[in-house]
């Protein structure tokens, strides 16, 4: 099992705090490989707000005495003092990201950015950035740089902004395309090791190059290779933070033979070599 995570002032006790606006309290990550199950029971609740994004796989959650496959591109919301009661298989290959905040005016933010009160789950589409604001979070909690809680705030309000748009700003396709470009963000997402070619997956869906490379930005936003590159230096990002693994391994485990071609995609991409990436770490 894969976990990354960080807790304000290194404290994992939840807490209530209404003296700003908003506050992030923790934030983190799973994976699940080998471990058969991971349950999670919380028969009260916490006193915080909650907002899971299951980024691969799916996930078990329990809702009114329901249970409800949530499968990747959904996000779920609790709020303070609601049953939380979900469960992770290894056999479904999942990862969740989730961050925790509280603050006196959470709801009146959350209700301005359009995210919904009266629902638990939500459809928010696959895109890379949630998985890097997450892990910014993490990272900031962990590092507890000067001004860091200002910028949690900055990165759970952008989190919430890229919500708002998929939320309220949805393409309209036709539900066929709609299910066809889902269903290959779901495909990009988990075989991103793979050598994947445009062409050979767009004649897979009886579908031309040109056809299925304009809906796929039209509803993304990002080409197909686009938005592979970004899963992959995401995955190269996790590595670099949380392994030993020498930049050559890193470049295979995320698809690319040739450790020199990663190290420019990825500087490209981020900013920094990944050398210079992990030694910022």
């Amino acid at each position: 099992m894969y976990v990354n995570s960080g807790y304000l002032h290194n404290s994992v006790v939840h807490f209530k705090d209404k003296s700003r606006p908003l506050v992030v309290g923790s934030c983190g990550t799973f994976r699940l490989y080998r471990r058969p199950r991971l349950p999670t029971y919380r028969p009260r609740g916490r006193i915080d707000f909650q907002l899971l994004y299951v980024a691969a796989g799916k996930a078990h959650f329990f809702l009114n005495d329901e249970d409800v496959i949530v499968t990747a591109g959904h996000m779920v919301l609790y709020q303070p003092k609601e049953v939380q009661r979900y469960v992770y298989y290894g056999i479904d290959q999942t990862e969740v990201f989730w961050v925790h905040f509280t603050g006196s005016d959470v709801k009146n933010i959350l209700k301005s950015y359009g995210i919904p009160l009266t629902e638990h789950v939500f459809y928010t589409g696959q895109l890379p950035e949630y998985q890097n604001l997450y892990l910014k979070m993490i990272q900031e909690l962990k590092e507890c740089n000067l001004h860091y809680e200002e910028l949690l705030v900055y990165y759970l309000r952008q989190l919430f902004i890229l919500v708002s748009r998929k939320l309220n700003s949805r393409p309209k396709a036709a539900d066929y395309i709609q299910s066809e470009i889902e269903s290959a963000i779901r495909y990009f997402s988990d075989h991103f090791q793979a050598d994947i070619v445009i062409d050979q997956y767009a004649a897979s869906i009886h579908r031309s190059t040109a056809w299925f490379i304009r809906n796929f930005k039209h509803y993304t936003g990002m080409t197909p290779m686009q938005y592979i590159i970004s899963v992959r230096m995401t995955h190269a990002q996790q590595l670099l933070s949380t392994t030993d693994y020498n930049i050559t391994e890193i470049s295979a485990v995320v698809g690319y033979d040739n450790p020199l071609y990663f190290s420019r995609l990825f500087k490209k991409q981020i900013g920094l070599s990944p050398t210079d990436y992990r030694k910022n770490l």
